[in-house]
């Protein structure tokens, strides 16, 4: 059971009714974690504030997606892990293999496996990196700016993440359950 409910965006008002417009003009609907997060105007606004910058961001859609899927896996997301599995098959179109690989923070390519092994390292040591945690991710091919949106995107998903399992926020995408890890 929901323990934050998500706003109905027919009845929302000021600035939360004006940012559900822009979603719905967007996405073609309202999506149950923004309609939740919606109960605070500037948690949302904040929320697509971050989003859009890295979506601007030199990392791209697909290493975005990618480094969503390891996070909510290590964070036990299973929205996030619904959300980013259906975006990143139907929207950015990455294999299903990729996909999966990814909860795990793996890929085949090699500079991809670096930034998913360096957002693994950022959730487990929760921040607290060493310089070879840094070098090793340089060393991939990742610029310092890159590594500053690794760390971004790292961060915009471990809030998503928390908000989500906080509100146990209703999923609305193909459900994608989290491997239990005890």
């Amino acid at each position: 059971m929901t323990r934050l409910n998500a706003l109905n965006p027919e009845v929302a008002t000021g600035k939360t009714k004006e940012l559900f417009n822009g979603i719905q003009s967007k996405l073609g609907m309202v999506p149950n974690m923004m309609r939740t997060m919606g109960n605070s105007s500037a948690v949302l606004e904040g929320y697509l504030n971050l989003s859009g910058a890295l979506g601007k961001g030199s990392l791209g859609s697909k290493l975005g997606e990618l480094i969503a899927l390891t996070v909510a896996e290590a964070n036990q997301c299973n929205y996030c892990l619904s959300a980013h599995s259906f975006i990143g098959e139907k929207l950015v179109r990455i294999d299903a293999d990729s996909l999966e690989q990814a909860r795990e923070g793996k890929n085949r390519d090699t500079k991809i496996q670096a930034a998913l092994a360096f957002a693994q390292v950022l959730v487990a040591k929760r921040g607290q990196v060493s310089d070879e945690d840094i070098e090793a991710v340089k060393a991939a091919g990742y610029t310092e700016g890159e590594v500053g949106e690794i760390v971004a995107h790292v961060a915009l998903n471990v809030f998503t993440n928390y908000f989500n399992n906080t509100a146990d926020t209703v999923i609305d995408f193909p459900v994608v359950e989290a491997v239990a890890t005890i």
